[in-house]
């Protein structure tokens, strides 16, 4: 497979390197990008964005970064923390009054942040269609018991993380977190990353495909 692009010739065993993923059959499409000292050395992409190899991957395909975005999200409370709008030592309760529900008082925005808040899952045994619905998952992390005393231990917060810091964005911002993001931080730096996509987008949205290799 050849990629598109470029590549900086101090770096093209990196090329070969990603384009050998594809004759191995490591990789059915991808983007692959480094930023040295600023200066933009590699920028490569190629192979295909679905499971039937008929849309090539572009150089804006869109492809689901799974918890990147837990970073994302962590730079809008900075930015709020940054206005002086949230302070970490603050009990989250202070601008999420629900939160203080079932021993809850003293989780500070510290511990949301440190995945220590004991929150990373649900006593209740939900589906998965609901994650899609905001209002239920917060109500559920609200009224939820911490599974260990918060700041005493870490846990990642795989699940929970964007909906507890996400929430805090909004009641602090009074807008979602997809547009406190794209508002302050996509737009003014013309950044295509997106918290939440509308119908417009999904022609450029890559299928996530498995693949599994059999020894």
């Amino acid at each position: 497979m050849e990629s598109k692009g470029y590549c900086d010739e101090r770096f093209i065993l990196a090329k070969q390197a990603f384009e050998k993923n594809f004759d191995l059959g490591l990789e059915a499409g991808a983007s692959f990008a480094v930023s040295l000292n600023g200066e933009l050395v590699v920028d490569l992409w190629g192979g295909y964005s679905d499971s039937a190899k008929t849309k090539p991957w572009e150089k804006d395909t869109l492809v689901n970064v799974f918890s990147t975005t837990k970073i994302m999200t962590t730079l809008c409370i900075h930015l709020l923390i940054d206005k002086g709008l949230i302070d970490v030592e603050t009990p989250v309760f202070k601008y999420w009054p629900e939160f203080a529900q079932a021993t809850k008082e003293n989780v500070l925005v510290k511990h949301l942040l440190s995945h220590s808040a004991g929150l990373p899952g649900f006593d209740e045994k939900i589906p998965v269609e609901a994650l899609y619905d905001w209002d239920r998952i917060i109500n559920l992390l609200a009224s939820q018991k911490p599974w260990w005393k918060p700041g005493t231990k870490i846990g990642y917060h795989m699940t929970t993380f964007g909906y507890l810091l996400g929430e805090l964005v909004r009641r602090v911002s009074g807008i979602s977190l997809g547009k406190f993001f794209r508002e302050n931080i996509a737009t003014p730096l013309n950044i295509d990353f997106h918290i939440g996509m509308s119908e417009d987008y999904d022609s450029r949205i890559a299928s996530i495909i498995i693949l599994l290799q059999v020894q």
